[in-house]
């Protein structure tokens, strides 16, 4: 093991949402609130799109299945990392941080902030087919590449001096965009009728585990970074209610709304059917607000997650640095990789998680939260080389369209959990017996039961 090294005393300063310190249990909430939070971030134009492609390749019916049995796994993993943050009421940066160590945490943050990069692009790519949509109906064609770069030069500009004020917009774009998809849906089902069967040419080909892997690729990143908000929730059945209303009913609700408009109309462009139902130019105006919310949150979870790792570079480089790299992305096309893109994100980001749950349910269980994150080592040596080791074969393993469940995400999740463990074992810390248990006491000696705290 690295020479371990001291961190600074954890900051109680409620002004910065106790970024290195556990939350106290008088600023938690009820679960409920939690719900109508996870079924926001589901409304978006990414999980339209990942909808329509599914359906087409596999129709509706079976599409809905894998939503749902997508929606069920996702659920599981928001309940073990929602459990583990309202035991330890710590946010995702530590948690990753005690269990990968220091240096550890910082390779976590660059990567996580990489796949905001990449969602960034994938959000700008829409607000670029929604704004030329929308200028052709009012009778002119702007440049595809002069609208990206121009949105996410506003959208840089919005994360960097107006982020707060737009995240309130949210409240209202993401129903209004909730209520768009609803019209589409009618409005096709009118026109074309009710479509069940995926049409006999698809454009779009995926097996079943495939599908359900893109689902779950999509939130992954949620999942991951749920601590951050669960951590709010005030008891451990409060976070496994706010997930079990959640993903459960919102992602075949939602595969349901973009099967039945993908496969009465064969596409997959919610622009293009907005126009083509004749709802007006001003409705395609409607989908640019959740759009650039949504990315500029990207923007400044990914400046955050690298501002941490790097505290010498100023935040607003990240910001233009990550404008940057995601406008290429989205000029290079990565819309058109969207479904890859999601199963790569299924089979390298669950790792993460399962190693801070594995290490929050054993050796930090009956530790306190506080004392836990003092003292790390450099580097954790267990715990990246499981994540590097699972990411790099489930990557060879998609290759070559090998899996063990049908579910590349699944596979992924339990070979990192099942080498993690073993990993501890031959590094000669048994995370199931009290002796591991011990090495985070408190200071006073005695360990102490977050769980009945929670």
């Amino acid at each position: 093991m690295a020479e371990a090294l001291s961190r600074p005393e954890p900051s109680h300063d409620v002004g910065d949402q106790y970024a290195n310190a556990p939350l106290p249990q008088s600023l938690t909430v009820g679960g409920w609130r939690v719900v109508l939070i996870i079924a926001s971030f589901s409304i978006s134009l990414p999980t339209f799109l990942n909808g329509a492609q599914t359906s087409l390749a596999l129709g509706f019916w079976p599409a809905v299945l894998a939503a749902f049995l997508a929606g069920l796994c996702l659920c599981l993993g928001g309940c073990l990392t929602s459990l583990v943050a309202v035991r330890s009421r710590l946010n995702t940066y530590l948690l990753i941080r005690r269990s990968f160590g220091l240096g550890g945490a910082g390779l976590v943050n660059v990567i996580i902030a990489v796949v905001h990069f990449c969602w960034f692009g994938v959000n700008v790519s829409f607000l670029g087919d929604a704004v030329a949509a929308a200028a052709e109906g009012f009778g002119f064609r702007p440049d595809f590449t002069a609208v990206v770069i121009g949105g996410a030069a506003l959208m840089a500009l919005t994360t960097l001096v107006g982020f707060r004020a737009l995240d309130r917009l949210a409240m209202i774009g993401v129903p209004l965009l909730a209520a768009m998809i609803v019209a589409v849906c009618v409005a096709a089902a009118r026109r074309h009728g009710i479509v069940l069967d995926a049409p006999a040419i698809s454009p779009y080909h995926m097996t079943f585990g495939i599908a359900v892997s893109a689902i779950i690729g999509g939130d992954m990143l949620t999942i991951t970074t749920l601590p951050d908000l669960s951590r709010y929730t005030r008891t451990g059945k409060g976070a496994v209610l706010s997930m079990a209303l959640s993903y459960p009913f919102t992602a075949p609700l939602l595969m349901a709304g973009a099967a039945l408009a993908a496969l009465a109309t064969g596409q997959t462009d919610i622009m293009r059917m907005i126009t083509g139902f004749g709802f007006g130019a001003w409705a395609l105006l409607l989908l640019v607000m959740p759009t650039w919310t949504l990315n500029s949150l990207n923007l400044y979870s990914a400046s955050l997650s690298l501002t941490a790792t790097f505290p010498q570079v100023p935040r607003w480089a990240f910001v233009l640095f990550g404008t940057v790299v995601g406008t290429g992305l989205a000029l290079m096309g990565i819309i058109e990789g969207f479904i890859p893109f999601l199963v790569l994100l299924g089979v390298t980001i669950p790792p993460f998680a399962a190693i801070y749950v594995i290490d929050g349910w054993t050796k930090f269980r009956s530790v306190d939260a506080a004392a836990s994150i003092e003292n790390l080592d450099a580097v954790h040596w267990p715990a990246v080389t499981a994540w590097a080791a699972t990411s790099s074969l489930a990557a060879i393993a998609l290759h070559y369209d090998f899996t063990i469940s049908t579910v590349p995400a699944l596979d992924a999740t339990v070979f990192a959990s099942l080498l993690y463990i073993a990993l501890l074992h031959l590094a000669g810390q048994r995370p199931f017996t009290a002796a591991s248990r011990r090495a985070g006491q408190s200071a006073s000696g005695q360990p102490v039961d977050m769980a009945a705290q929670a």
